[in-house]
């Protein structure tokens, strides 16, 4: 694995640098097919993404692997019975808690995002001229930017001194606080059911948070980037039943509304899980001595 380690961190790095070109690409206003070509792209950014986080769920495997034999070492524990109630009680706990962690990561940027909104909501009732600048864009559509009138450039060149940057505080600000109660859980967990279930409990918490944990990171990686890059096919235009649709359309409005799930999917749920598995790991291997 690691001899391969620079090819991935390459490829980790290609769709984050094709994403924001095309981001760049956008507000410089470049020509349109400079963006069409940056999607293009960025999509393949997101297949060579998921394949990147597939070797960094293996690694996070493997050493939870290697912490798990050292927790079984330091609890003096030479087998793991599933047969006892403790042990499938544990198994079945590691798995609550693990799709509970990956529901809460998701729900933190759904609540991130609607804070959001409501400044976006905010700014538009405060800034008159936010809504004169929607119908600008409106009229234009389709347009490229050299081609408005001056007037209507030099109108958006203006406005953006007025506009209000609090979306980023939004942001950074609701990153870390909804993560606060996630990142405890995954501490306080692995703690209380080694001191009040004992080695073996603590020993099947963390297989079910392992091996429950692998194939949900994998599944939501690449059914994130799935959905991003449906979205994708659907802006280009997609053929389906003999039948063009393109954005705008129903189906794309769909894609969208995947997209908005696949997003926290592959780019927030399924890498904290990566961590999630290591740090319970880590806290157990700590505390075995206490609990043997």
């Amino acid at each position: 694995m690691l001899s391969n380690l620079g090819i991935q961190l390459a490829v980790d790095a290609y769709g984050p640098i094709s994403d924001n070109a095309g981001g760049i690409a956008q507000m410089a206003d470049l020509p349109k097919e400079v963006r069409e070509r940056t999607d293009k792209l960025d999509a393949v950014g997101n297949t060579t993404a998921a394949i990147g986080k597939g070797f960094a769920i293996g690694s996070a495997a493997l050493t939870a692997l290697a912490l798990f034999g050292a927790f079984m070492t330091a609890a003096d524990l030479k087998v793991i019975d599933i047969s006892k109630a403790k042990v499938i009680a544990g198994l079945f706990l590691g798995w609550q808690f693990l799709s509970f962690f990956a529901a809460m990561a998701m729900m933190a940027v759904g609540k991130a995002a609607m804070s959001m909104i409501e400044e976006v909501r905010r700014q538009f009732t405060l800034i008159p001229e936010l809504k004169a600048a929607l119908n600008i864009m409106r009229k234009n559509d389709g347009k490229e930017r050299e081609n408005w009138t001056k007037e209507d450039q030099a109108f958006l060149m203006l406005l953006r001194g007025k506009l209000s940057w609090q979306n980023f505080e939004i942001s950074t600000t609701s990153a870390i606080k909804q993560m606060v109660l996630p990142s405890l859980l995954a501490v306080v967990v692995p703690v209380l059911t080694g001191f009040f279930g004992g080695a073996e409990m603590l020993g099947g918490l963390l297989a079910g948070v392992t091996v429950t944990g692998v194939l949900m990171a994998i599944f939501q990686s690449n059914a994130g980037g799935a959905w991003d890059n449906a979205k994708k096919m659907f802006e280009e235009g997609v053929e389906y039943n003999g039948q063009m649709y393109y954005k705008g359309s129903e189906p794309h409005k769909a894609a969208v509304v995947g997209d908005t799930v696949g997003d926290p999917f592959k780019d927030t749920s399924g890498p904290s899980l990566n961590i999630l598995i290591k740090l319970m790991s880590v806290v157990a291997l700590v505390i075995a001595p206490l609990i043997k």
